[in-house]
C-alpha cells in the first residue's frame, strides 16, 4: 500500500489543506478515519471540494463525531465507544491520503493515541507544521515521537508566512527534509494548490520505509 498519513504538530495547523494539496498533485483517494465536528462541513467534504475529487475518491469515515473537540471527548459526549482495532481502511484502488485528527498524541481510546493509528496503517507520515513562533518546539517533539516508534517519515510541510530561520532550524535540528512550504492563499482551490510545487518527489515519498 502506498500513500501518506497526514499528521500535525497541533490542531488547525493545516492538515486538511495539505491533504488537498497532495491530492491535487497525485491520483489517489482520501480518508479521514475519525472526524470530530460536522458543522459547517467535514474535512472530507473540504478536501473533495478543494482537490476536485470524484465522489468515489473519498472514503467514508470510520467514526463521525458531532463536536469539534478531541476525539475521545467528542465520542464520550456522543455516547460512542471508539475502538482503534475497528478502524480499518476501506477497500480502494491506488494511493491513499489519510488525515489524522489533531496532533500525534491526541488520545483515541483505551490508551491508544493518534500516533498508534499511524503505526497501524504503516504509511509514510507527512508532518504538517506551522511556520510561526513555537513551531520549532512542536515540530521537534513530534519528530521525536515518530522516530522513537520507528515509524516511516516522508518529511515536513510548513504552512504559513515564509519564515526562513524557522525552516532552517527544523531542517537542522530535526534532521528532516521539507516537502513544501504552503503560504497564505487568498483563494484556495485545485488550481492554486497545483501552483505550489513539491520540493521532493511525492511518488517516491509515498512508498518510503523506515
Amino acid at each position: 500500500m502506498s500513500g501518506f498519513f497526514v499528521a500535525g504538530t497541533d490542531t488547525d495547523v493545516g492538515k486538511t489543506l495539505v491533504s488537498a494539496w497532495l491530492l491535487s498533485h497525485l491520483d489517489g483517494v482520501y480518508w479521514k478515519p475519525i472526524q470530530a465536528g460536522t458543522e459547517p462541513t467535514t474535512d472530507s467534504a473540504t478536501v473533495q471540494r478543494l482537490a476536485e475529487l470524484p465522489v468515489g475518491h473519498v472514503l467514508p469515515e470510520a467514526y463521525l463525531l458531532p463536536e469539534p473537540i478531541a476525539p475521545h471527548e467528542a465520542a464520550r459526549r456522543a455516547g460512542i465507544a471508539l475502538d482503534i482495532d475497528k478502524i480499518a481502511l476501506p477497500p480502494h484502488d491506488g494511493l491513499v491520503v489519510v488525515e489524522g485528527a489533531g496532533g500525534l498524541m491526541v488520545p483515541i481510546a483505551g490508551g491508544a493515541y493518534m500516533i498508534d493509528l499511524a503505526n497501524a496503517l504503516d504509511l509514510p507520515i507527512v508532518l504538517v507544521t506551522r511556520s510561526t513562533l513555537g513551531t520549532i518546539n512542536h515540530t521537534l517533539l513530534s519528530l521525536e515521537a515518530i522516530r522513537r516508534r520507528g515509524l516511516p517519515l516522508a518529511g515536513v510541510v510548513i504552512c504559513g508566512p515564509e519564515t526562513p530561520h524557522n525552516r532552517a532550524a527544523i531542517e537542522r535540528f530535526g534532521q528532516v527534509e521539507v516537502i513544501a512550504e504552503i503560504p497564505f492563499l487568498e483563494t484556495v482551490d485545485r488550481s492554486t494548490l497545483r501552483t505550489i510545487e513539491p520540493e521532493l518527489d511525492l511518488l517516491k515519498l509515498a512508498t518510503v520505509t523506515t
